[in-house]
């Protein structure tokens, strides 16, 4: 069985990114970048991998969490050094390590896996992944034998006018074979420009211990692009994004308006759903298929059914089952489970709720912590009162009830099934089944009073000076 590991290196603050916040933790997609870099490396087959943390460690270690071991780099002083921090927790490992870069959000895991099998096959100590970039600057740059082998990595500010012409860089990303890696890495000096450790200086020394260093070059570019910049976080944001939306559409979904549909690399969408513009999909959502998205529709970690039709919608944490009609101007909020065939009209708010098969919210309701059966009908303005300022409490409604127009239900309350609340109503004691619950004051007709009131306004009007007129007291 294979054995392969990944260092992943995470430890710098990212000075021209200008903020309080370690580089790697800058969102791509919704996701820190060292997360996206960590997909990839388990994609790829890594296990048991290390992420070196420097600045703001603490912050970088609560992210990934049980994901990957962490090793300290308490002073930066190069990528070479950076790697030898991760000494310590694979001392004990005999095989390749997999060296990434966390601030390239942009690996995928089929590539790195191919890389790995192109150095597992050529037998070498050391492979570099490298790719051509029409403007090279700021990468170092590959040297090649008269072989075609990597002779040596130059850096930029290493690098004479003529290897600064070079077009091959190096992407940041190495196979390396220990526990020889760690035996080299003790061995290496700071003689350079920038005063470091050079992981780059690893490929020199094993050629020159007559070790075989190769090279893997990946047509993708993009996707090894590293972030060092706002501006590079915006690009980066932006091939995420067109990249999804291209493997959505190859997958069956259509976009009508890719320039404003933003959905995240963890987002499922089945084959035949439509998305319409101003859609944000987000976190671990999945929609299924032959449903209508959008306009202005946010899920964030929502699951969506069969044949649902979402527009103005907000829904976060929540689940949405088959063949739900839902929009405009709702919020789903989370805990909540709309069931098969339900319908939600305009101004509609559920939170913490279960609502059945076949039931509506038409218009003008807020729906909070209740259990709510089959094919009720709950009319314009209904609210379920949840909250004593202490507590919260739930509502129950039993299936085929029908709750009138402006009622309000005071939990903890039970509406039986087949039940009718008249409108108006303001309902304290359980409803029981088959029975018509009403809680409002009489009605009192006066007869005449409203003749008496408008001939009273009549003469208030009549009394009252005018503007820009005098009193009786008034002066000329």
């Amino acid at each position: 069985m294979e054995k392969l590991t990944a260092v992943i290196l995470a430890a710098g603050k990212g000075t021209r990114m200008k903020s309080k916040l370690p580089k790697v933790l800058h969102k791509v997609g919704g996701k820190a970048m060292v997360e996206h870099v960590l997909d990839a490396a388990e994609a790829a087959g890594c296990r048991d991998n290390v992420v070196v943390i420097g600045h703001g460690a603490d912050l970088v270690r609560n992210v990934i969490g049980s994901r990957a071991r962490v090793a300290l780099q308490a002073e930066q002083l190069g990528t070479g050094h950076a790697v030898l921090q991760a000494a310590e927790a694979l001392r004990d490992f005999a095989g390749t390590v997999l060296v990434l870069c966390g601030d390239t959000p942009l690996l995928e895991g089929d590539e790195l896996r191919r890389f790995y099998e192109a150095h597992a096959r050529s037998g070498a100590a050391a492979t570099v992944m490298t790719t051509f970039l029409d403007d090279p600057t700021g990468y170092g740059r590959i040297l090649r034998d008269a072989d075609g082998g990597v002779a040596a990595i130059v850096e930029q500010k290493d690098a004479t006018e003529a290897q600064r012409a070079i077009r091959e860089v190096n992407t940041g990303n190495y196979c390396l074979e220990a526990p020889l890696l760690f035996d080299v890495l003790r061995t290496l000096g700071n003689d350079n420009a920038q005063g470091e450790y050079y992981l780059t200086d690893v490929l020199a020394k094993l050629r020159a211990m007559g070790r075989k260093v190769g090279a893997v070059t990946t047509d993708d570019s993009e996707m090894t692009m590293g972030v060092n910049s706002r501006v590079h976080l915006a690009q980066a944001e932006a091939a995420m994004r067109r990249r999804v939306l291209q493997r959505c559409m190859e997958a069956g979904v259509t976009i009508l308006d890719p320039a404003s549909t933003f959905i995240e690399k963890t987002v499922r969408i089945a084959p035949d759903t439509i998305l319409y513009p101003n859609t944000w999909l987000q976190g671990n959502t999945v929609i299924g298929e032959d449903c209508e998205i959008g306009p202005d529709v946010r899920l964030e970690n929502v699951q969506v059914g069969d044949r649902c039709h979402l527009q103005f919608l907000y829904g976060h944490e929540c689940q949405v089952l088959d063949d739900v009609t839902a929009g405009p101007y709702v919020h789903l909020r989370p805990d909540t489970v709309i069931g098969n065939q339900v319908k939600i009209g305009n101004f509609v708010e559920v939170k913490n709720s279960r609502v059945g098969t076949g039931t509506k919210l038409p218009h003008l309701q807020y729906i909070g912590d209740s259990d709510i059966g089959s094919h009720v009908n709950m009319g314009c303005g209904c609210i379920t009162v949840n909250y004593d300022s202490k507590f919260k409490h739930r509502t129950v409604i039993g299936d085929n009830a029908f709750i009138g127009c402006n009622s309000n239900l005071v939990a903890p309350v039970t509406v039986g099934p087949d039940t009718y609340v008249a409108a108006g109503s303001t309902i304290t004691k359980d409803v029981p089944a088959d029975a018509l619950g009403v809680a409002r004051a009489r009605q009192t007709n006066i007869a005449g009073w409203a003749r008496a009131y408008r001939a009273k306004l009549d003469r208030l009007d009549t009394e009252t000076p005018k503007d820009g007129e005098h009193g009786k007291q008034g002066g000329r």
